[in-house]
């Protein structure tokens, strides 16, 4: 047939469609730069916390050491407030009051004057210390101090041959670190003496109890009887005892270590024996005394002062 052709044509395949180089648009390298600057970013930022972590620790751990030594020196200084707490006063026992104030003749005379011349006796030149016309013995010492609760002894037992006592109690030397610890005694403070003879003036100055690491006052001295303890005693040592003007004694007569360690029961109960260490060394240390006293009394009364243990501790005063 004219005008139509004999030949077919194949149809085409459709074409697929050209993929962007990168979702957003941008170049390949684009994107990895922002992701770097991304980890940059990141990496920066944990640094910086880092750092400031560091920081904070550089400032506060002089803080906390600080802090660390305030709080051991609180801990310490309330121990060493409690180690130095001593124990309360009480009332003492009539028994031991009994056997410290009535010590027989026999014990006296047994224990006679002591091995050697104590070194604390002075002898001052002078006399006249007196009171209401008797002579005077004046005590100074405190509650904490342990060669004042021996002295205490020999004073009380001395003292109960011129006269009489009331309101005695049970005392202690302050407790460890301090020498001779809790070494049992009385105290002056609130008791009464009465006699012919002697005036006696007991003065404690403060008490075996600490408070802000000093011990609490007690009884406050006087002008006049700080005077002839700063005569004698320029130092303020403790105890310090003046019998009459004539001796001063700047200590304890005999050796602590003697009582220490012993309650008040077992050390009056020796007094009786002056055969035993403590009763001894306390006897012959009240005979002592009370040779310095009758000096001072004009030999009164005789029946102590012409005793063969005032006698013969007599002969060692200086």
């Amino acid at each position: 047939m004219e005008g139509v052709s004999s030949s077919s044509t194949r149809p085409s395949r459709p074409t697929r469609p050209t993929r962007p180089a990168h979702p957003a648009g941008k170049p390949k390298g684009a994107a990895l730069k922002d992701r770097e600057a991304a980890r940059r970013a990141l990496a920066a930022s944990a640094r910086s916390r880092t750092n400031q972590r560091r920081r904070l620790v550089t400032v506060l751990a002089p803080i906390a050491a600080v802090l660390a030594v305030l709080a051991v020196l609180v801990v310490v200084r309330v121990t060493t407030s409690q180690d130095h707490t001593g124990k309360k006063s009480r009332a003492a026992s009539a028994v031991v009051i009994a056997q410290v104030t009535g010590v027989p003749a026999a014990a006296f005379e047994a224990a006679g004057a002591p091995a050697k011349r104590s070194p604390t006796i002075t002898a001052t030149g002078g006399g006249g210390l007196t009171a209401d016309g008797k002579t005077r013995v004046l005590y100074i010492g405190a509650e904490y101090c342990p060669f004042c609760a021996a002295e205490r002894w020999p004073l009380i037992v001395a003292l109960s041959r011129f006269g009489t006592w009331q309101g005695l109690k049970y005392s202690y030397s302050a407790p460890s670190p301090e020498v001779f610890p809790d070494t049992a005694t009385f105290s002056f403070h609130g008791a009464t003496y009465t006699s012919r003879y002697v005036s006696f003036t007991g003065v404690e100055t403060a008490t075996n109890r600490q408070v802000d690491g000093r011990y609490e006052p007690l009884d406050e001295l006087g002008a006049d009887d700080g005077a002839i303890m700063k005569q004698y005693d320029p130092q303020g040592s403790i105890p310090f005892t003046d019998l009459g003007g004539r001796w001063v004694i700047n200590g304890a007569t005999y050796d602590p270590t003697v009582i220490h360690g012993k309650t008040h029961a077992a050390i009056a109960g020796t007094l009786a024996r002056a055969g035993s260490g403590s009763g001894k060394a306390i006897d012959s240390a009240a005979n002592v005394l009370s040779a310095a006293i009758c000096q001072g009394t004009g030999g009164q009364p005789a029946a102590v002062c012409t005793s063969p243990g005032v006698v013969a501790a007599g002969k060692t005063l200086p």
